[in-house]
């Protein structure tokens, strides 16, 4: 393989540098490891002469080529140089390049990545002239699912722009893929706000982040008579499947800084006892829309979550809320139950939108609130 000179960048803290003979086994390490086995296309099983060939032949080969600037990541881990994972810019051509990164176990929560692409994009996008490649756009794609990637994404400024079905291969064959892109005057920071999802107890209720095993529960509540009239949209024959794609897409709003999703939870068991949601978020207000499990009604349970909500939407962001001025909600005229948690709220009637709530059977009145 031909020399090739890789630069060396650092902010201080992170450096970028040439793979050394010395990484193979942080390599070993990092391409066995579960997580870059589950969102990443790495040999497996995954040895010593894969991580060699990596270091002497894929990486040099790529700079050879002028195909992919791949730079080892190193921080310090206990005042100790080490290597951290793997990132990379990938031609396509006419100014364009898409970007992929990795990290070692050992450095993921510190900040050692988001470091390293902010090194990274700064080189790809500065002019040749001050040895950088002179970009214009760079473009990330992702396994849909792949949390920890979007949020990385995120921090350091590219868009998230939708899913395109069926893009990416992994090990199982195409899977559908989230893409988003920088251009070089785009901030390398947060374009939208990313909400987290804050547990709150009640005397009642909990709320709190989604789950895998809320699962059955979740299945059960959504094919409940009751839910089902109310709630139109949901489909008449609404599957496990149906429900389990629900939760995992339930975070893309809150990604977006758009939606905030809580599960209500029963205090001591932790059993999924409902949803209430805060949707639409913009200009300073948001929708709030609820559905409870059977066993919650009749409780209390919601009337104490959709105050929690609201609370949390009208605090003052310093204060650890949204910072809104405003939250309203659509129920149908004729769902005595659901207006009557909005009214112990203090929500406020104002008015009667016809035929603009959809049920089981059709098209019925909306009444609709609002609390300030």
């Amino acid at each position: 393989m031909p020399l090739v000179r890789v630069p060396t960048l650092t902010d201080g803290v992170v450096t970028l540098r040439a793979h050394r003979e010395t990484d193979v086994d942080a390599i070993v390490e990092q391409s066995r490891d579960p997580l870059s086995r589950r969102w990443t296309k790495v040999p497996d099983p995954y040895g010593r002469d894969d991580a060699r060939r990596f270091v002497r032949d894929v990486m040099p080969g790529g700079w050879a080529a002028e195909q992919e600037w791949g730079f080892a990541v190193e921080a310090t881990d206990a005042d100790v140089p080490r290597y951290a994972g793997t990132i990379s810019l990938r031609s396509e051509g006419e100014g364009r390049a898409e970007i992929a990164f990795g990290s070692h176990p050992w450095a993921r929560g510190r900040g050692v990545m988001e470091r390293a692409l902010q090194l990274l994009l700064a080189w790809g996008f500065s002019p040749a002239r001050d040895g950088g490649l002179e970009l214009d756009t760079v473009i990330w794609w992702a396994e849909s699912g792949n949390w920890a990637s979007r949020r990385l994404a995120w921090k350091v400024g590219f868009s998230c722009d939708g899913t395109v079905r069926r893009w990416l291969r992994n090990r199982e064959g195409r899977v559908d893929a989230w893409v988003g892109s920088l251009h070089r005057d785009d901030p390398r920071s947060p374009r939208t706000p990313w909400l987290d999802v804050p547990r709150i107890e009640g005397d009642k209720v909990r709320l709190r982040m989604h789950r895998p095993d809320d699962l059955d529960r979740m299945h059960e509540g959504a094919t409940d008579p009751v839910t089902t009239y109310w709630l139109g949209r949901i489909p008449d024959r609404y599957t496990r499947e149906m429900a389990a794609d629900f939760l995992v897409h339930r975070s893309d709003g809150m990604a977006a800084g758009t939606d905030l999703h809580w599960m209500l939870a029963d205090p001591e068991t932790d059993l999924l006892l409902g949803t209430v949601s805060l949707m639409h978020i913009a200009e300073g207000m948001a929708e709030i829309g609820y559905w409870s499990h059977p066993e919650a009604r009749g409780r209390g349970v919601m009337t104490e979550a959709v105050g929690m909500a609201s609370r949390h939407a009208l605090i003052a962001a310093e204060d650890g809320g949204l910072g809104l001025h405003r939250v309203y909600a659509t129920v149908a005229a004729d769902n005595v139950a659901s207006r009557h948690v909005l009214e112990r709220n203090g929500f406020a009637l104002t008015g009667t939108e016809r035929r603009s709530v959809i049920v089981r059977d059709g098209m019925h009145d909306g009444a609709a609130y609002e609390l300030l």
